[in-house]
């Protein structure tokens, strides 16, 4: 995998971020992994780091303190240099049809992936 590429996962599932983490290891070779446990530590660790190197984010929806929604709200406020370097996958167990189609509307939005996340999508999108 591209070593110039970070990876940061926010949701506060313990069990979908160990899950997470092991494919990532063993599908993409990746070893270093930001948690961020909802929105707010998203944002704050992207305020941080995000002009690093390029990003890839995957996110989950319902989450404390601030969820998947809020998280893309403020997300729009980026920089755009910022916002250009990064992409968002939401991964997400829902079946309101209503979240499914407003995530796929939202313009920073790369892709919706249902969990648990599949390791051909992964392959695919990033092999």
């Amino acid at each position: 995998m591209e070593s110039n590429m970070g990876f940061i996962l926010i949701d506060d599932n313990l069990i979908d971020q160990f899950v997470i983490k092991k494919i990532l290891k063993k599908v993409l070779d990746i070893n270093l992994l930001y948690i961020a446990n909802n929105g707010k530590e998203g944002l704050d660790w992207l305020l941080k780091n995000a002009r690093q190197k390029p990003l890839v984010i995957f996110l989950d929806i319902q989450m404390p303190i601030m969820n998947g929604f809020e998280f893309l709200d403020q997300f729009q406020n980026l920089e755009e240099e910022v916002k250009d370097k990064i992409q968002i996958f939401v991964l997400s167990s829902t079946l309101d049809l209503d979240e499914i189609k407003k995530v796929k509307e939202n313009k920073y939005v790369s892709g919706f992936w249902n969990k648990p996340l599949q390791i051909e999508l992964l392959k695919n999108k990033f092999s």
